[in-house]
């Protein structure tokens, strides 16, 4: 399928400012179909969701046609879609109600390549109930976390397994599907990150083997919330802390207070919005999703090769992204010099690009980079191959300019 990168990038507004924007990783840029979509919500009568009245009607349809959308771009039953406030939260709710589940003795998988997010969450709620943590741990030579590793940290205790499907700081991407059948072997679950992994890749949680699969909208065109996919008859056995008069209906029992129609919306949008990448495809939404992630894949693996070629050429940069299987992410440090005062200069010159650890901060470490990290190039389904120039452009200017003294 084509790629039309002229058309793609004339849907959104943000980019008449002029920069190149690497920093797709932490949010991308907003289309004006999504715009348009949480604007045309906000015009038009909203009201707690019911049949009667035509807020009612309107704010009903809102969250179910969302909860299709966000079905069809994960191959998830719409019956097990939650939405919440973001994928942090989303997991720690999960992870409390999950421990309620554990005993004394009872063991938690995290891995160090993971965001946060799905670390502290686990181990909070491990030792809230005298639950043992387990890490797994990755090759920081290779960036590569491999299902051996996770092998060897199951057991019979062990309840569950969280690891991300791609590290946000360096890109890789675990082999999930063989790290499913081993977690589920051993008789545990196993919470996949998906945040960084699904707006690179087609995701379908059934070949994942996700038992519970979260992301975030705005790192795919939409707007800020977090949403978590899981199967509807496990959702069943799982009981949140909740209001007493709140329904007790799945996905519902796990939605606190009212849904953010609006953004729900948005969230319809910007998966109809990724579902056009590739011209002319044709058939369901998920067909045409599977078509326009194959388009994007191809697209940002030829401009990832374009940034690797032109960094392979500034000799005082360390790539720490390595790994075999990665998204389009790079994380580089540079000899003697400071990634922050990188991450100014290229602002200056209308590049954002930034620098830190991005919360990925058992991941910095494990990588000799401490709580600093480094600067982190991350493309999106609009950046072009002028965005790339740009960037090494305003990199190799910083390299020619003197460091500080001493």
């Amino acid at each position: 399928m084509a790629y039309d990168i002229s058309a793609i990038r004339a849907q959104f507004p943000a980019l008449k400012a002029g920069s190149a924007h690497f920093d797709g990783p932490g949010g991308t840029q907003t289309p004006f179909p999504v715009i348009e979509a949480i604007t045309d919500a906000l015009a038009n009568p909203l009201a707690n969701r019911g049949r009667l009245t035509a807020g009612e009607r309107n704010s009903e349809a809102l969250v179910q046609s969302a909860r299709q959308a966000m079905a069809d771009l994960l191959g998830a039953d719409p019956a097990g879609v939650v939405f919440g406030r973001s994928a942090t939260a989303l997991t720690y709710d999960f992870s409390r109600t999950l421990a309620k589940t554990w005993s004394p003795g009872d063991e938690v998988v995290v891995s160090r390549l993971d965001h946060d997010s799905n670390i502290r969450p686990w181990i909070q709620a491990a030792e809230a109930v005298g639950a043992t943590v387990r890490w797994a741990d990755f090759d920081p030579a290779t960036g590569e976390l491999t299902p051996d590793d996770i092998s060897a940290q199951l057991g019979d205790r062990t309840r569950l397994v969280a690891v991300t499907a791609a590290s946000n700081l360096i890109g890789t991407r675990p082999a999930i599907p063989e790290i499913s059948r081993r977690v589920h072997a051993a008789g545990a679950l196993l919470y996949v990150d998906g945040v960084h992994y699904t707006a690179h890749a087609h995701v379908d949680i059934q070949q994942l083997g996700a038992d519970f699969f979260c992301c975030s909208p705005y790192k795919f065109f939409g707007p800020h919330l977090g949403v978590l996919a899981g199967r509807p008859e496990l959702l069943e056995t799982l009981t949140p802390d909740k209001l007493l008069p709140s329904t007790n209906a799945v996905p519902e029992r796990f939605e606190f207070g009212t849904l953010p129609y609006e953004f729900l919306a948005g969230t319809r949008a910007a998966v109809d919005f990724l579902a056009t990448l590739a011209p002319g495809a044709e058939g369901s939404r998920r067909q045409r999703l599977a078509s326009s992630f194959t388009a994007l894949e191809q697209y940002e693996a030829t401009l990832r090769r374009r940034i690797d070629e032109g960094l392979a050429a500034l000799d005082p940069i360390t790539i720490h992204s390595r790994a075999a299987d990665r998204t389009p992410t790079v994380l580089l440090t540079i000899d003697g010099r400071d990634t922050t005062d990188a991450y100014c200069h290229l602002a200056s010159r209308g590049v954002d690009a930034p620098s830190g650890s991005f919360y990925a901060v058992e991941a910095s470490r494990r990588l000799g980079l401490g709580d600093t990290g480094g600067l982190r190039i991350g493309l999106a389904p609009y950046n072009s191959a002028e965005d790339v120039d740009r960037l090494l452009e305003a990199l190799a200017d910083f390299l020619r300019t003197p460091g500080p003294r001493g």
